[in-house]
């Protein structure tokens, strides 16, 4: 029986490079029909001619639609749809089903694997004028809103009522509730909150044929049957388009600190996970760890004079964030932790700061999240997003410095409380040789110790190609079965998530 591994080599890369952009390998799908003028003056009867963009119209509003904010994939669709109600939604899909036009869900469009963008002449559906909060209960702090609201509105809508948003992301200020629900995000505090799998209470969901599902139930029990909502979170748009979601939001913490150090290895990074879950156990919210070049890139790049953090540099950095209801017993046990770490004569920690005041909070949190930003300025940036386990997380790090040598440079970061690692390389283009000293690299190791493509990103058109490397043929086999019963014609999200048929037929 071939290994996952194994089965990864006869796997082709189903994306090319053309110019700067990623493109398909794979022909159009020729089930789908092409756009016509009819189809055009139904959906501006549907939503009015504001809720429509042509490309005859307005081709630069249309070209934003069919590019990913990276720059990186890039479709040709001509129409793009901003409905404001479910309803509309229902329309639209049903008409498309009928006439077989492919749809593209799209959120905030701040996706990093292609999910939100047009591969072909796909129709874009956007969420963006479904911004609307329902309703609030504030006993039990669960939030109904539209699937178009920012997740950065929605944490400003929930804190001056005592409470937070369960998810914290770099692109917090534009990405939209309904496409991290979709996408199953996870971010920097997956740690404390866990993932949105448990977050999510009830979705409201549209089915290809127009089909309204109503899951959006404000209950955190309801043990009654199939618990369906499930199958529409991490789908990527491919089996429904959610329109509403229903949260479960926390009591926004009373007392927020933060430390940040240096350390010599990553073994040491390691050894101070597992002692900051055994003394911060309940008050910890996250362990962030950065490596020595991913810091290099944040103060090379700053805009806002971000600086190295200590006077020596060191090759590793981890973050961790305190949250509680105690502002005196939280600062307590995090002076005692560090007393104890400093008074060891090995100690894991080469120097450390804890803020002291909340823009000191801020500025050592951004020493992490503008990594992101950082690489974007060094050209072209080649992004995984892995899970590995923790005694193998950073092996591949060094692993891709040697390969890569001096044609790019290799950076890691990530959550150390899931172990995903976000494993970087920039170079000043989009170079073929450096893409194929990546891949199939990366996959091929990461299934090799039984991690994860995608930790947190999706599949997008980016990685359908290596599902295989983390999902067993029956499980992928089951998620074709469920996307033929939920949308036979296929014309939600096509060419995501699922292997085309030439991948296929090779897998």
């Amino acid at each position: 029986m071939l290994s996952r591994a194994s089965l990864f080599r006869r796997t082709p890369q189903s994306i090319t490079f053309r110019r700067n952009y990623f493109q398909a390998k794979f022909p159009r799908d020729e089930r789908f029909s092409k756009l016509t003028g009819d189809d055009v003056n139904f959906f501006k009867g549907v939503l009015g001619p504001s809720g429509v963009i042509t490309a005859e119209e307005d081709a630069d509003g249309v070209a934003s639609y069919n590019t990913d904010w990276m720059k990186k994939y890039k479709g040709n669709g001509s129409l793009v749809l901003r409905p404001k109600t479910t309803e509309q939604v229902s329309e639209i899909l049903k008409y498309a089903n009928e006439r077989k036009l492919a749809i593209v869900p799209q959120g905030g469009n701040t996706g990093l694997v292609g999910g939100s963008v047009p591969v072909f002449d796909e129709v874009v559906l956007s969420t963006a004028l479904m911004s609307h909060i329902e309703e609030f209960d504030d006993v039990s702090g669960v939030v109904t809103c539209q699937a178009g609201v920012v997740l950065g509105n929605l944490e400003s809508f929930l804190h001056p009522k005592g409470y937070t948003v369960p998810l914290d992301l770099g692109a917090k200020g534009s990405c939209h509730i309904g496409g991290n629900v979709a996408t199953n995000a996870g971010g920097l505090r997956l740690l404390r909150y866990g993932s949105l799998h448990g977050n999510v209470l009830g979705v409201e969901a549209v089915l290809a044929d127009g089909t309204i599902i109503d899951c959006a139930s404000t209950l955190r029990k309801d043990n009654t049957g199939y618990d369906i909502k499930q199958l529409f979170i991490g789908s990527e748009g491919t089996l429904g388009i959610i329109t509403k979601v229903v949260l479960l939001t926390p009591p926004k913490p009373q007392a927020v600190n933060v430390a940040f150090f240096g350390l010599r290895t990553f073994e040491d990074v390691k050894k101070l996970f597992t002692r900051t879950k055994q003394e911060l156990g309940e008050i910890l919210s996250a362990f962030e760890f950065v490596d020595r070049g991913s810091i290099e890139l944040v103060v090379k790049h700053s805009k806002t004079g971000a600086r190295d953090p200590f006077g020596d540099a060191y090759p590793f950095y981890v973050l961790i964030e305190t949250s509680g209801s105690s502002k005196e017993h939280d600062e307590e046990k995090l002076n005692t932790f560090l007393e104890k770490l400093l008074g060891e004569e090995d100690s894991l920690i080469c120097d450390g700061t804890v803020a002291q005041q909340t823009s000191q909070i801020q500025s050592l949190w951004s020493l992490r999240e503008s990594v992101p930003e950082s690489l974007q300025r060094e050209g072209a940036v080649y992004k995984y997003d892995i899970s590995i386990p923790l005694n193998k997380f950073y092996e591949i790090v060094e692993i891709m410095r040697e390969r890569i040598g001096d044609k790019g440079n290799v950076v890691g970061y990530g959550h150390i409380g899931d172990s995903n690692l976000h494993l970087n390389i920039s170079s000043p283009k989009f170079d073929p040789e450096v893409y194929s000293l990546i891949e199939p690299y990366v996959y091929e190791y990461t299934s090799k110790q039984r991690g994860s493509v995608s930790a947190e990103h999706g599949i997008g058109v980016m990685k359908p190609h290596v599902l295989h490397c983390s999902k067993s043929h029956a499980a992928i086999q089951l998620m074709k079965n469920v996307k033929k019963a939920m949308d036979p014609n296929g014309i939600l999200n096509p060419y995501k998530v699922l292997p085309t048929h030439e991948e296929e037929k090779i897998n």
